[in-house]
């Protein structure tokens, strides 16, 4: 198993090291220009936005459709997890303070990703049974007139969410109840294994009402406790600032030769958060009812910065406060963990403990969505989705038995081979998504207080367009 483990890590650093970095980077900058920096031009907007779509609406049987709001949430249900907590902890343990400083910028040129996939998710939506369905293997398929990069897109994101990311979400949720209560991973993994089962088996609707209950309180619990452990250091945040950007740049003695592990390990437990550009978010961004596209563009955008920017924040700020000595063979949960401790006591362990039960637990939940619309696109056969679910619990209960790293680095490729193939057909894409911003503005500036999307307005793509 150890050398299993090696021989991953190392293909892993290569991905990441030599070609999904520059690519990442390179698209963020590319969607960020062509969308005249959409991300920060209209946050307003995006406010506005998210603050008036809680409300649902009916479809033609009667039916509830997903609002903008809970599609949001259960996409923030998997960006704020294990990431938040424990893939920062591991950031700063490898990569040190400066990884803070990458996962800022990708998450603020990232957003711009982000605004992209979702957009055209909502673009190229179909009508499902209960719901809309979409995302990238849909947008690849419809869009791009390509189903077999469809189904490839499809058959990779079921490996890296429900299996691979859901694997790292148990094992970070059975460390941090070892490390707080002394209980037996086995007997942790069986019982969130079971409530799993119970809450996929009631589809999108209970996954969506389960997360939007969950996600609010959970984050901002979280937040609220970082800014009393902010408030008992407020005379440090120059100094912790400094020691993050120093880092990152190379102008700290101390870290000064890991600008390079720093940036690696920043971008990747950023984009593990956060998502952008990964392709995950618009499959659940696709199901809400919305009057035209942009709008869950623009909602998505701030699931990016309230993920990096705000709680991913908050858990350096308490491991860099504490003092708490770091380094590679440091757990990342339970790194956290004891920097809390340091800050306000025993209560700070069992705090995580918990903040991560519902953390990972929502996200393990969100992740099984994202792999439910893809085997539903890939096939109609219900037993194919009875079997993906039971595989799914099963993958869970793997993640509480599986060592450390062996979770992360499989998490790590699988999230690198996903996020390449998205980037593709969001580049050869973007177009209409620049389109679809270029009319919301335009009505926006006609006095419109609700911009409405029609087919008609892209006749050359209105053949493609089933919802609109």
């Amino acid at each position: 198993m150890d050398q299993l483990t090696q021989w991953i890590t190392t293909i892993n650093d290569f991905i990441w090291t030599y070609i999904l970095i520059a690519v990442l980077i390179g698209c963020a900058l590319y969607f960020t220009i062509r969308t005249k920096f959409v991300q920060f031009r209209m946050f307003g907007e995006t406010f506005r936005l998210l603050a008036g779509s809680t409300s649902s609406s009916k479809n033609a049987e009667g039916k509830k459709q997903v609002s903008s709001f809970q599609a949001f949430m259960v996409s923030i249900a998997s960006h704020v997890g294990t990431g938040n907590l424990a893939g920062v902890a591991t950031a700063i343990a490898i990569g040190g303070p400066g990884s803070i400083f990458w996962m800022w910028i990708i998450a603020l040129l990232g957003s711009a990703s982000s605004f992209v996939e979702n957009t055209l998710a909502q673009l190229y939506k179909v009508r499902g049974n209960d719901s809309f369905v979409g995302g990238p293997a849909y947008y690849m398929s419809i869009g791009l007139k390509k189903p077999w990069m469809g189904s490839l897109f499809a058959v990779l994101l079921i490996f890296t969410f429900p299996f691979s990311f859901n694997t790292v979400q148990s094992n970070t949720i059975c460390a941090a109840f070892q490390e707080a209560f002394s209980f037996d991973p086995v007997i942790v993994g069986s019982i969130l294994t079971l409530v799993t089962l119970v809450i996929i088996f009631g589809g999108i609707q209970r996954i969506a009402n389960v997360s939007s209950v969950i996600v609010p309180v959970m984050a901002l619990g979280y937040v609220a406790l970082a800014l009393f452990v902010v408030a008992m250091n407020i005379t440090k945040i120059p100094d912790v600032l400094e020691l993050i950007i120093s880092s990152a740049l190379g102008w700290n003695q101390a870290f000064g030769g890991m600008i390079g592990a720093a940036m690696m390990n920043g971008i990747k437990r950023g984009l593990f958060s956060n998502e952008a550009g990964e392709g995950s978010a618009p499959n659940v961004a696709a199901t809400a009812d919305v009057s035209h596209p942009v709008k869950q563009g623009l909602i998505q955008v701030f699931g990016v910065f309230a993920d990096t920017l705000i709680i991913c924040t908050c858990t350096a700020f308490i491991i860099l406060f504490s003092g708490v000595p770091f380094g590679p063979e440091s757990n990342g949960i339970q790194l956290t963990q004891q920097a809390l401790t340091s800050q306000i006591g025993v209560s700070g362990n069992i705090f995580i403990a918990l903040a991560i039960l519902f953390f990972a637990f929502s996200s393990i939940i969100g992740n099984y969505y994202y792999g439910e619309a893809n085997v539903r696109y890939l096939t109609k056969q219900k037993w194919a989705l009875v079997a993906f679910r039971l595989m799914t619990c099963g993958m869970v209960m793997f993640g509480a038995l599986a060592s450390l790293n062996l979770a992360w680095s499989l998490a790590d490729i699988c999230m690198a081979c996903m996020t390449a193939c998205n980037l593709v057909a969001i580049v050869l894409l973007s177009k209409y998504a620049v389109r679809l911003l270029n009319d919301y503005v335009a009505q926006k500036k006609q006095g419109i207080k609700d911009p409405v999307f029609k087919k008609e307005s892209m006749p050359d793509i209105r053949q493609d367009l089933e919802c609109w």
